[in-house]
This record gives C-alpha cells, sequence and structure tokens, in this order.
C-alpha cells in the first residue's frame, strides 16, 4: 500500500485497522492501571472449580508506579529563549483551555497506556483562544514517518452514545493530515463520509505527542508498568491465596471420631447445621471416650507467614524496577527517617521524572507552535527554542528551599524573581508580587522616585552676574 497517495477515506480506513491492531493491549494496560486485571498463575481447571467461592485479592502496584511519577510532574507555564519569565499569553491560552487538570490526565495515559496525545484546533467561538484538548491512546491513533519519525496522519474516533438505551447511537471520526483536518462519519463498517473539514494549510498535522519511555524505533513509546505486570500478578495471586488460607486453615482444625451426624447439637439438644460444625461452633453429644469410643483432636493452626514473607520479597523487586522508596510499598528501610535519608531514597525516582519532563515538554511545546501558528499566521522562529517550565520533582521542605534560595539570592547568584520561580509561585503570583514591590518603592522614596537613579544630565552652566551700573556723578 503507497501511503503517499492514499485518499482521506482510505487514510481513515488504514489508521482505523492500525488502531484496532493495538486497543486489546491499550485495554489491558488500562485494566491493569484500574485494577481489574483477570487472576493469574491459578489453573484453569481449579479457577473453573472454585471461581465463585474466590474473590481476586488485587495488590494495585502498577497504578502505584504510575502514580508516584504523575504526580511530582506538574507545567507551571512556558518560556520564550529571549526571556526571563513565563510568558503570559501561552499561559492565557492554556489555562482557558483546561489544561491545568488536563495535563495531569494526560500524564497519567500516557505512563499507562504509553502515549497520549495533543490536538489543536481553530475556535470558532473565540478567535484570539485556539481549541487544545488532551485525548486518550484509547481514542486516537498517529502513523509516524519512518524516515523522520513525524507525525504524518492521526485519527480520532468516538461514540454518541444513546441516554436511554447506552446503545452506541453513530461513530465519528476525525483524520489529522497537514494540511487539512477532516471529520467523518460512519456509513457501515470500514465505510466513512466527510461531514465537516478545516483546510487550514499549516503543513504539519495539528497533532503533538506525549510518549512515555520513546526509543529511536520505538517513537510512540512504552508503558512505564511493563516490568512489574508479573510481578501484581504474582503478589495478587499469592494474597488471594492468603485469603483462601485464612478462611480454611488459618482456625485450627478438628476431627471427630466415633460420632454419627444426628451427635452434632447444641446445648439445647438441636441438631447443628454442617456450615455450624465447620465454623466451629459448640458441639454437644451424649458419647463418651470410654464407654463409645468418641473422641476429638484439634489440629494446630497453619502459618500463614509464607504468603506475607512471598508479598514482601516481590515488593522488594518492584521496588528496585520502579525506582520506587521502599516505604511507598509498605516497606520498613533500614536508615533513620533523616532528611539526607529520604533524599537519598528518592533519587532515582526525582531522576525519572526529570527524564520524563523532556518528551513531555517537547510535546507541549509543538503544542505551542501549532497554537501560535494558527493564531498569528506564520511560524515564529522564536517557538523554536521554547522552554517548558515543570516545578521541581524533588520533595524538600519548604524551609529547606527557602534558605538555599535565601542565600543564592544574598549571594548575587540570583535575582528575586528567579528566587520566587524556584519556590514554585505561578506567574499570576509573581506578577502580583512585583506590584506590590513597585507600590512599596514608591511609598518608600516618593513620586518622584526616579530621580535620585539612573544618569544625571550634564549641569547647567553658571550664569555669572550682570554687572552693576555706575553711580551717576553728583
Amino acid at each position: 500500500m503507497d501511503l503517499n497517495n492514499l485518499t482521506e477515506e482510505e487514510w481513515a480506513t488504514f489508521l482505523s485497522r492500525q488502531h484496532d491492531t493495538e486497543l486489546g493491549v491499550l485495554k489491558e494496560l488500562n485494566a491493569y492501571y484500574e485494577g481489574e486485571q483477570p487472576l493469574s498463575y491459578m489453573h484453569p481447571e481449579l479457577l473453573k472449580e472454585i471461581g465463585e467461592q474466590i474473590r481476586q485479592v488485587v495488590i494495585n502496584w502498577p497504578q502505584l508506579v504510575v502514580d508516584a511519577v504523575e504526580e511530582r510532574l506538574d507545567v507551571e507555564g512556558f518560556r520564550y529563549p529571549d526571556s526571563d519569565s513565563a510568558d503570559d499569553e501561552l499561559w492565557r491560552i492554556w489555562q482557558a483551555n483546561g489544561m491545568d487538570e488536563k495535563s495531569q490526565q494526560a500524564h497519567v495515559d500516557a505512563i499507562a497506556m504509553k502515549r497520549s496525545f495533543l490536538v489543536v484546533g481553530t475556535n470558532a467561538k473565540d478567535g484570539s483562544t485556539p481549541l487544545v484538548t488532551a485525548e486518550s491512546p484509547l481514542q486516537m491513533y498517529a502513523d509516524f514517518d519512518p524516515a523522520t519519525r513525524e507525525i504524518r496522519a492521526a485519527l480520532k474516533r468516538y461514540n454518541e452514545i444513546d441516554p436511554l438505551t447506552a446503545a452506541v447511537r453513530d461513530r465519528y471520526a476525525t483524520l489529522y493530515r497537514p494540511d487539512s483536518t477532516v471529520h467523518f462519519k460512519s456509513a457501515g463498517p470500514g465505510t466513512w463520509t466527510v461531514i465537516d473539514r478545516d483546510d487550514h494549510k499549516v503543513g504539519e498535522p495539528l497533532v503533538a505527542v506525549l510518549p512515555n519511555r520513546g526509543r529511536l524505533l520505538v517513537p510512540g513509546g512504552q508503558t512505564e508498568m511493563k516490568p512489574v505486570l508479573p510481578l501484581s500478578d504474582a503478589a495478587c495471586k499469592t494474597a488471594t491465596d492468603l485469603m483462601v488460607g485464612a478462611e480454611f486453615h488459618a482456625l485450627p482444625r478438628r476431627a471427630a471420631f466415633g460420632f454419627d451426624e444426628e451427635d452434632f447439637v447444641d446445648v439445647n439438644g438441636k441438631q447443628l447445621s454442617v456450615w455450624s460444625r465447620l465454623a466451629g461452633r459448640i458441639w454437644s453429644t451424649s458419647k463418651t471416650r470410654k464407654e463409645d469410643g468418641a473422641d476429638v483432636i484439634q489440629f494446630p493452626a497453619a502459618d500463614l507467614r509464607n504468603f506475607t514473607d512471598t508479598i514482601e520479597a516481590l515488593a522488594r523487586i518492584v521496588a528496585a524496577l520502579a525506582a520506587l522508596p521502599p516505604n511507598y510499598l509498605g516497606l520498613a528501610a533500614d536508615d533513620a527517617a533523616s532528611a539526607d535519608a529520604i533524599r537519598s531514597r528518592e533519587a532515582r525516582l526525582i531522576k525519572r521524572c526529570e527524564r520524563k519532563q523532556k518528551p513531555f515538554g517537547g510535546g507541549y511545546e509543538r503544542m505551542n507552535r501549532l497554537v501560535m501558528r494558527i493564531l498569528d499566521g506564520s511560524w515564529d522562529p522564536r517557538l523554536q527554542r521554547l522552554e517548558t517550565l515543570w516545578r521541581d520533582p524533588a520533595t524538600p521542605t519548604f524551609a529547606q528551599k527557602a534558605d538555599a534560595t535565601v542565600k543564592l539570592v544574598q549571594a548575587d547568584i540570583i535575582p528575586v524573581p528567579q528566587a520566587r520561580e524556584d519556590l514554585g509561585y505561578t506567574a499570576g503570583q509573581r506578577a502580583r508580587m512585583a506590584e506590590m514591590d513597585q507600590t512599596a518603592y514608591q511609598r518608600a522614596v516618593g513620586d518622584d522616585f526616579s530621580a535620585g537613579y539612573g544618569p544625571k544630565p550634564p549641569a547647567e552652566p553658571a550664569v555669572p552676574p550682570a554687572p552693576s551700573d555706575p553711580a551717576p556723578a553728583g
């Protein structure tokens, strides 16, 4: 198939089929993140025999691995290369599209399901604010050019659901190509009808990707959960076995000899049911050991520590693979809980979060280039060096960070505005602080506060006094 000569309908059909081949894996990864994966490591015949009597215990380590990284990824602004502060216009568009919360959702989907997408479009209601949305890989698929590894086409599919029957009413799709965005409605299996289009002539698809753990030959990324999925399955199976053991073996087991079924009665002489006897309620009988040979013995209770030891061993492996501090998995650390020990435990996790900021930041920078291209009608070369500002993923106490920042300001290493940015204040907060500084300065030196600062005007030459007229002769 020559992809360069495909029609728009053929592109939609091709991308739909490619997406369908990956959709099963993506749904499985989503199930692991939500803790809805099936029980593993149990023989199918055994599971069939006792499946209705067992409820799976889920130890959701995959979600922990994803959330531990995502919780440290917060976008704080975007900065041009010739500026020392975040750009107000880019931040306005970001907030107008609700990307504060949508970016967090995009990070979760990308880390759990390999990637997520950012889509840019024109805004019919407000021409000064292009639309930006975050999209799930469960609904969207992109085709990467093998020569450049850039997106050459992308497709988003979504359904209209009937609110009364919860059945799919209509199927829609949007195709993103370099010069146009085309909207389709399904006319049947594999058949699409164009219902709207936007011939923007930008020259690039209005799509940016947020890849997780992308590689040279895997530009679409990989899931962060992959190393821990087998360990999570093993932990869930072990925890389920623990509960089965607790049900049948944790309490002391009894064996009765020389009894008939009707001999099991309560203190009032009423016969006990089978479940009552299994639960160990009070047994009463008239038979004796000497005359009837009746006897009851008790076995020692089962020790369930082998299950907990196994789960702890698996947790330590997960901590090593996922760069998680031991306390994240409920493990007791060997060192004391000092500040240096906390930083040491989190060093690999912090570095892993910083590694996520680079590719994710690249996606946001491409998004902003597309936004400004739609807004201005031309490409701004400064946007090629745009920088995404991230909150520090480390977790020092605020007092420690403030103390270090004050020392840097006092040593004239950084200015006060940079110190405020390092301390995590938002662009709006920093702007209000600057206004407060200006107001306080004017109040301190008066309205003519600039007179004593800056270059001085040259002094005017002194004018000699006019000679006095001689006194008239008498």
